[in-house]
């Protein structure tokens, strides 16, 4: 379970060196556009437990409560190609008493080139009715240490595409 320490600090990002898999390719040899979402779901799986101490399955056991999904919004910019290696980063950008906002994103392996966004918005619900609840105990301890706190009205999935793109090329 996650344990907040007020005087840790807590990456606001995960980050994830993958490679593009021969069977999730089309015949062009780009990564399927449903198969985005595999490499992003499984990419932050592997890495929320390294970066703080959590299998996000313990908490939905103890509170018997997990996020659904409600809502994607993706962007693809560039494809990922078979064999090539990529970095997928993601983070939660925004959440309310019952509700998150997940980026995912994904670069060329030296991270000049942005590939995909994929924002996903999820709602917190029980096991048992489906209904939705609120956050409570180490869900809000967790959400409040590796959130970026980012006002949703202010954001804007063109905006961001330019604004990831931008930071980017600018490494490179």
């Amino acid at each position: 379970m996650f344990d907040y320490d007020p005087q840790k600090h807590y990456p606001k990002e995960t980050e994830s060196r993958v490679v593009i898999r021969f069977q999730d390719c089309d015949p062009l040899r780009h990564l399927n556009n449903a198969k985005y979402f595999d490499y992003f779901f499984n990419a932050r799986e592997d890495q929320v437990p390294k970066l703080y101490g959590l299998e996000i399955i313990d908490m939905i056991r103890e509170y018997k409560a997990a996020w659904v999904v409600y809502n994607h919004n993706i962007s693809y910019i560039r494809p990922a190609m078979v064999g090539e290696w990529v970095r997928i980063m993601s983070r939660i950008l925004w959440y309310n008493a019952n509700t998150i906002l997940v980026e995912y994103y994904l670069t060329d392996d030296s991270k000049t080139q942005l590939k995909t966004l994929l924002w996903s918005t999820m709602r917190y619900v029980t096991l048992e009715e489906g209904k939705s609840t609120n956050h409570s105990g180490a869900v809000v301890d967790f959400l409040k240490a590796t959130s970026l706190h980012l006002d949703p009205e202010s954001l804007s999935m063109r905006d961001r595409v330019k604004e990831l793109k931008q930071s980017l090329e600018s490494k490179g």
